[in-house]
Parts: structure tokens; C-alpha cells; sequence
């Protein structure tokens, strides 16, 4: 029920970044080009609004296993080094994560402690910015998650997504799809019974 809770809450924060940085183009360029006028903050609120969705989306995207990765190696070796070799990788960017939560936390404490606000509203550039240091959170919560299916064995690596399987899945169907054109195309051209 919690999990459920807390996917939703995901998918319905990363769908009001995408729709609100949508929206805000549109009438930004809607502004320009047709009133020649426009919004002062629009292009800096567009570039937070697309970090705090990229960052976001990060994590979730190790949920969904959205991420592209190479891992025709990994795939060949049989199940316990595959097992090590998927636990090294999510230590790995976990590490990752590390540097950078530790980085975006000196990063933003200068930033408060500065006082600089962002360049056209009146907010402070550090909670505009404070993605860098929510995002890594989020991130390594997730590879946490991904690294205890691992060594439970619930999940044997991360399950990302195979670009040459899918490309192949859609020339399979691309190909089924002529097929049936080419049929049908020759039962509608073949004389009805050679009667005239």
C-alpha cells in the first residue's frame, strides 16, 4: 500500500515538472511570436523545472528500468559472477552518488550562506537548486533498493533496457505488418474465380 503510495506521488511529481515546463514554453513562444512580447522568468524557471525533472526522473527510472546501459558481457557470465558483477556496479554508483550528494551539500551551503537569489525572481538560488542534493537521495535510496533485491536474490542486475532487443521486436512487427499488406494486396488483385 506505502509503495503504491509513494509510486504514484513519483509518477504524479515528474508528470506536473513535464506538464508545467510544457505549458510554460508554449505560452512563452506563444508570447513572442504572436504578441511580441513574453515572460521576464520564463527561460530561467524552464532550465530549474527541466533539472528538477531529469534529476527526479533519475531514480525513477532505476525503478522502471528505464535506463539504457551496455551489458552484452555481463549476460554471457552464469549466475553467481553475474550476481558479484551487478552488486560491484551498484556499489559502484552508489560511490557515484556519494561524490555528488557530498558535492551538491558543500555546493548548496555556500549558496545559502551567500544569500544569491536566482537572476529573475525573488527566491533563493539554493532551494531552486536543492535538486542536486534531493535527486542523489532519491538515487541512492533506489540503487539501495536495487542492491538488497540483488543479494536476495530477487533481481540478478539491473534491468535495463535492451535497445537491440526492442529494435529487433519492432522489425518483427514492421515485417508481419507487410506481410499481411502483401496478402491482402494479392487477394484483391487475383480474379474473382477467373469468371468474366
Amino acid at each position: 500500500m506505502f509503495g503504491k503510495l509513494i509510486s504514484r506521488a513519483e509518477e504524479s511529481i515528474l508528470c506536473l515538472l513535464l506538464a508545467g515546463m510544457t505549458l510554460l514554453v508554449f505560452i512563452e513562444v506563444v508570447m513572442r511570436f504572436g504578441f511580441n512580447s513574453g515572460i521576464l522568468w520564463a527561460e530561467e524557471v524552464t532550465l530549474y523545472i527541466a533539472a528538477w525533472f531529469v534529476l527526479f526522473g533519475a531514480s525513477y527510472g532505476i525503478k522502471v528500468g528505464a535506463h539504457i546501459g551496455v551489458d552484452a558481457f555481463v549476460k554471457l557470465l552464469p549466475g553467481k559472477p553475474r550476481k558479484f558483477v551487478a552488486m560491484v556496479a551498484v556499489i559502484l554508483c552508489c560511490v557515484y552518488c556519494g561524490l555528488f550528494l557530498y558535492g551538491g551539500w558543500i555546493y548548496l551551503s555556500k549558496m545559502k550562506m551567500i544569500g544569491i537569489e536566482m537572476e529573475d525572481l525573488p527566491i533563493p538560488k539554493w532551494q531552486a537548486m536543492s535538486i542536486l542534493f534531493i535527486g542523489f537521495v532519491l538515487l541512492s535510496i533506489r540503487l539501495l533498493q536495487l542492491l538488497w533485491n540483488i543479494i536476495t536474490g530477487k533481481q540478478d542486475g539491473f534491468h535495463i533496457v535492451d535497445e537491440a532487443q526492442e529494435s529487433m521486436h519492432i522489425a518483427r512487427e514492421l515485417e508481419e505488418m507487410q506481410t499481411k499488406e502483401n496478402q491482402h494486396k494479392t487477394a484483391n488483385d487475383k480474379p474473382n474465380g477467373g469468371a468474366l
